[in-house]
């Protein structure tokens, strides 16, 4: 994204001049209570690459490039077309090209900008990825000079949009047994892409059913009868006209569930030729007479450092997960704060939404993860920027790289539907409408879960690095290390069925939930009880995998058992990834934002912990009691964070023209308002009925003085650092307002 920015003013300086606009309902000013500092931790959430998001953003803004949802599916996919070529008159496409073709070599900022986009229309951030974070990223990655010179610059100015054509429809996770093959032609000089059954067919290939000119083609190159696995391949697909060229034919994949924006296809071929020269030839390449050779001797290695090239499209789905989840939270939220249902502590004013415990629940536990996620993303981006940049581009550092974006775009895609699905109910009838977004935004990223790896795959290979790092840890260890860990092993697992451990921590606690919450509060204890589920789950697997049978078909069988804890370890260190990112912002940001954030990793890490509650009570890391405990602090932390809610979803940074969400925008507040002026005038007149009930039980005498009631709501952008009704003001140290709970609250914060 282009580095230009206007001067925009600060979200606080936004905030207050709309609460000056909508502050028109009745009441006493409310108290401030300024506990956050929303334009501190904005900046912090943008990262490194702040100007590059806040372009895009304005773009996000600009009608022009946001979605419209009353197009067909011909027009849509036109639309974002033509809003792909408006990124490249800008010249916010070529952030991630070298600059000797007029690029930016900027690889993080590309992905910082690209990401934002999901905002305007996933269906322009998915079709721009295909043409520049994979069709483009493969030539870039995978080819050489020639092929830099010869097809990006083409490429960069969308001359000629391409597809990136590696699913079939018979393999999609597993890339090593395509079906497609490029069988060399010494005498012409010639690869031979040929598509040799229905199954090898190239299928929900982005560009492919209308728009694209040429594919990079991954295929299994063969030659002098020798099969050297799967390579890249640039092959043109149709002509200036769009037509088909020889050999090559493609299917429309038709409307699909979301992202109908992207013509996505199918593509077959019949013994197409391509000069020898159109092999990507980085990892691999083959002489004029067919000697094949490659600099990594391993066809394993380097198949896997081929693949590895392409981790950008992870990393950005992480990131634009992560945006989508900030996105219906702050519809949620905002929405809550105003929307009021049932009179369950008065007789004539209705409770807020987010003043309900499980309303609070199901969308702070939300926001903790979408804090965890974000932080935890950008150390993603940062680790990303310094490989493809060349800054730390080692194999350990690929490798880790490749991990890490496995780990971290499974839980962030899937937690992404899990988040704008609560949010929607959240909403009730109203989060069903189009008009608020939070349908086709879910339908739209169902797809994540699946494309640039399927998550539960993905989580497999963090798994199987798990097993390696702890396999590799015992590499050299004598015979004492080894026998230290066996019997470590044993003490623990006594103590597991002895209860042992669980007794001490009631000792500690000495049965009160106060000392156990304090404990809880602990970032020690957190990671601790974090970092130890992984490292345990690890090693019971490896120790029941290591008297696996060596032949292959036992050997894979023995694998498959522990399939199902092998991801669910691979899940547990995706979260200590969040929960390390999270902690670690915590720890440099300012009193008292840092107060606040403090109950927000809290909340992170307790939700994280009582979801797997169960294991920690059958591996004795929690007594019954202190797992009674996390549940009680969970509670007492959603009420710190209520007062804060709004100016945590403000520090996002997404406004009206971000979100385009009618019940997000105070339209719901105004009308609440409306309706408490109403019966408030009738109460004043005395016209107001009385209501059955009350009038037989007081026949015969005076209707009692109703007392006054409340003002009205304010608008959500009005109360972005105003302390919501019906709590008492929050004392200086941040604590809630139970005398009983300061000791507690002042000590966990110690820690």
């Amino acid at each position: 994204m282009t580095d230009r920015t206007e001067a925009k003013p600060t979200q606080k300086a936004r905030a207050a001049r709309r609460a000056t606009r909508g502050a028109s309902t009745r009441g006493a000013v409310p108290r401030q209570h300024g506990k956050v500092d929303v334009d501190w931790l904005g900046r912090d959430l943008l990262g490194t690459w702040a100007e590059r998001r806040l372009a895009a953003r304005a773009k996000v803004a600009d009608p022009r490039y946001q979605r419209q949802d009353d197009l067909t599916v011909a027009e849509h996919r036109e639309r974002v077309l033509g809003q792909l070529r408006m990124l490249v008159d800008d010249g916010a496409v070529l952030a991630a090209f070298p600059t000797r073709l007029g690029g930016g070599d900027d690889h993080g900022g590309n992905i910082a900008g690209f990401e934002e986009l999901v905002l305007a229309d996933p269906s322009l951030q998915i079709k721009s990825g295909v043409q520049y974070g994979l069709f483009g990223a493969a030539v870039l990655h995978l080819g050489t000079q020639h092929h830099h010179d010869t097809f990006l610059p083409p490429i960069m100015r969308f001359e000629i949009p391409g597809a990136f054509a590696m699913t079939e429809t018979g393999h999609g996770s597993d890339v090593a047994s395509i079906g497609t093959t490029a069988t060399y032609d010494a005498e012409a000089e010639e690869f031979v892409i040929h598509t040799p059954f229905r199954g090898a067919w190239k299928d929900y290939l982005g560009n492919a059913a209308l728009h694209g000119r040429d594919a990079v083609v991954f295929a299994k190159l063969i030659t002098r009868g020798i099969d050297h696995g799967v390579h890249a391949f640039y092959v043109p697909i149709r002509d200036e006209q769009g037509q088909h060229l020889p050999g090559v034919g493609s299917e429309d994949d038709g409307v699909k569930g979301g992202l109908n924006g992207i013509d996505n296809g199918r593509l077959h071929f019949d013994h197409v030729r391509i000069p020898r020269t159109n092999l990507l030839n980085r990892y691999g390449d083959v002489a004029p007479d067919g000697t094949y050779s490659s600099p990594i001797e391993s066809p394993g290695r380097r198949f896997f450092t081929m693949l590895g090239t392409l981790v950008q499209g992870r990393v950005s789905l992480d990131g634009a997960a992560a945006r989508a989840q900030q996105a219906a939270l702050a519809i949620a939220i905002r929405y809550g704060t105003e929307r009021r249902q049932f009179t369950a502590s008065s007789d004539v004013q209705e409770e807020v939404l987010l003043d309900y415990r499980r309303h609070q629940r199901r969308l702070f536990t939300r926001l903790a993860k979408a804090y965890a996620q974000t932080y935890a993303h950008e150390i993603l981006l940062t680790k990303f920027d310094g490989v493809f940049s060349g800054a730390t581009d080692t194999p350990e550092e690929r490798e880790d790289l490749e991990t890490l974006a496995a780990g971290l775009k499974s839980l962030s895609t899937w937690q992404a539907l899990d988040t704008i699905q609560e949010a929607r109910e959240a909403c009730g009838g109203a989060g069903f409408l189009a008009e608020n977004r939070l349908v086709q935004l879910r339908a739209d990223l169902d797809v994540y879960v699946t494309f640039e790896g399927d998550n539960t795959v993905l989580l497999q290979l963090v798994g199987k690095r798990l097993l390696g790092d702890f396999a590799k840890s015992f590499k050299g260890a004598s015979k004492a290390d080894v026998a230290r860990f066996a019997a470590d092993q044993f003490f623990d697992r006594a103590q597991t069925l002895t209860g042992l451990r669980g007794l001490s921590q009631d000792v500690r606690d000495l049965g009160r939930v106060q000392n156990a919450s304090i404990a809880l509060r602990d970032r020690q204890v957190q990671r601790e009880l974090l970092e130890d589920r992984v490292s345990t789950m690890v090693a019971e697997i490896a120790g029941r995998l290591r008297h696996a049978p060596k032949a292959q078909a036992k050997a894979a069988a023995a694998f498959n058992d522990e399939q199902h804890e092998l991801i669910e370890a691979a899940r547990a260190w995706a979260e200590l990834q969040q929960y390390d990112a999270l902690d670690a912002a915590v720890q440099r940001m300012p009193e008292p934002t840092k107060k606040v954030m403090t109950h927000v990793r809290d909340l992170f890490a307790l939700t994280i912990i009582e979801e797997h509650a169960a294991w920690h009570l059958e591996h004795g890391r929690l007594s019954g009691a202190r797992s009674r405990a996390v549940t009680s602090t969970i509670e007492r932390l959603l009420q710190k964070l209520r007062p804060h809610a709004l100016d945590l979803v403000a520090a996002f940074g997404l406004e009206d023209e971000h979100l385009r969400s009618r019940i997000a925008s105070g339209a719901e507040g105004r009308r609440q308002g409306e309706a408490m002026a109403h019966y408030e005038a009738l109460r004043a007149s005395g016209e107001m009925p009385v209501p059955e009930k009350q009038a037989g039980a007081r026949r015969g005498t005076p209707a009692p003085a109703v007392p006054e009631s409340k003002a009205a709501p304010l608008p959500p952008e009005a109360v972005a650092h105003v302390e919501h009704e019906g709590a008492p003001e929050e004392p200086a140290d941040g604590a809630a307002s139970a005398p009983a709970a300061t000791d507690e609250d002042a000590l966990a914060e110690s820690r």
